[in-house]
């Protein structure tokens, strides 16, 4: 009964894991797979949401800013308004450039917050990080807790997938991947081509603070280590690649899949000898390359590939 329990907790946790993922890749999907953006710099997007909701909802902590003690609502609220103003403030810099520049910059940027985030020890404690953060359903006992959270991320992921998809279907979705396979053709016909970029790379940004948000309530701790952008901004673009970009199902199956086979690599590589063991971290990047290379060979366009886009049907 026990270990069944523990399998139970340890599949409701990969799903967590895995729902928090999908908010980043279908923010990621937004700014990519519709409207082309190259975003590298995931990672800091995802940094500002966790490190906002962790400062605004933790109990004080003397010498800090750290810890205003506020509700958990108003800070996953407040963490999607500052991602979206920081990717309002980078779109207005960096749109204009064309895509491989404009994944210098994102990078760029990103490595600047992460400093920001690891030396700005008033602000965010350094590299001891950020504890006792607040977790929704703390009070239920046992499994329960871990259920309710779990139900609270499907219920996230659902609303922004339902969400995405009107967008998608909308004329501010066609307008978006018009732009995306032709910006020329789409500003010939009258569309403020840098206005629909920035508002894409916003909402986009919002959704991948919201995911930093309910990383840093889902561990109660946020510290540097969890904004590397190996786990962040490396396996959220392996995600939606897997998954098929421009398709919001997609951006959810992609890191499900992903998610449990990379902590599959992980169980995989504790058996490994000792002296294997401390290779572990870089064997599981090389698995995970293996299996995209695979996918993509099977399924080019991923998973479940981009769906073609049906004309409006005229009236009368």
């Amino acid at each position: 009964m026990d270990a069944l329990i523990g399998y139970g907790e340890y599949a409701i946790s990969l799903l967590t894991i895995g729902g928090i993922y999908a908010v980043m890749a279908l923010g990621l999907n937004l700014q990519w797979g519709y409207g082309g953006l190259f975003n590298a710099g995931v990672s800091g997007f995802f940094a500002v949401g966790a490190y906002a909701s962790a400062i605004l909802t933790a109990p004080p902590t003397p010498g800090h800013l750290v810890g205003l003690g506020l509700p958990v609502p108003v800070g996953i609220l407040s963490a999607m308004l500052l991602s979206g103003a920081v990717g309002w403030g980078v779109g207005r810099i960096c749109l204009g450039l064309k895509s491989d520049y404009l994944a210098m910059a994102t990078i760029g940027i990103a490595e600047i917050l992460r400093l920001v985030i690891d030396n700005e020890i008033w602000l965010t404690n350094g590299s001891r990080g950020i504890v006792a953060i607040p977790r929704p359903f703390d009070e239920l006992p046992g499994i329960w807790r871990d259920l309710a959270f779990l139900a609270l991320v499907a219920g996230i992921v659902l609303a922004l997938y339902v969400a995405l998809e009107r967008l998608a279907a909308s004329p501010w979705g066609r307008v978006m991947r018009a732009i995306r396979d032709s910006e020329d053709a789409a500003a010939a016909f009258g569309k403020d081509v840098a206005s629909f970029r920035v508002e894409a790379f916003v909402l986009g940004s919002m959704a991948m603070g919201l995911s930093g948000a309910l990383t840093s309530h889902a561990f109660k701790f946020i510290g540097p280590d969890a904004t590397l952008p190996l786990v962040t901004t490396f396996l959220v673009w392996v995600m939606l690649i897997a998954g098929g970009s421009a398709n919001n199902r997609g951006a959810i199956l992609g890191p499900i899949a992903i998610w449990t086979l990379w902590s599959a690599t992980e169980l995989l590589t504790g058996r490994l000898p000792p002296e294997w063991q401390i290779r572990g971290s870089y064997l599981r990047v090389f698995l995970i390359g293996l299996l995209l290379q695979i996918i993509l060979q099977r399924f080019p366009k991923g998973m479940l590939p981009e769906r073609p886009s049906r004309p409006p049907v005229p009236k009368g």
